[in-house]
């Protein structure tokens, strides 16, 4: 019973950032290698949306959490490439932590048993 995910709303707030940051660790990438990134990691489940990934990249820039520079894609097109600086790390490393210990208080109320 797998569903896609199409848009940010169906994400938990911070997942799409913690995604991006994860997928960047690997290498720097542009936004459509980001999107093709994320969605082949989770093995077509889950479907950004540029319009969704954008905004967050300029949230994280604004934060710090990455940089961006001017290149050429392989198809020759200027883009911009994103890459994860220290700080983004840090981020990431603390959210992962987070989100660990949200999942196993979630996973130990659904393995209540009922009366």
């Amino acid at each position: 019973m797998a569903s896609k995910l199409s848009t940010r709303k169906d994400l938990f707030p911070g997942a799409l950032e913690l995604m991006v940051l994860q997928t960047l660790k690997r290498k720097p990438l542009h936004g459509y290698a980001l999107v093709r990134a994320i969605q082949a990691s989770s093995r077509d489940l889950l479907q950004i949306e540029e319009g969704s990934l954008y905004p967050a990249l300029q949230r994280m820039l604004k934060e710090g959490w990455v940089n961006a520079r001017w290149t050429t894609s392989d198809t020759g097109r200027r883009v911009r490439a994103y890459e994860v600086t220290l700080k983004g790390l840090k981020h990431l490393s603390g959210e992962r932590e987070r989100l660990g210990q949200m999942f196993e208080g979630v996973r130990l109320v659904l393995a209540m048993v009922e009366p």
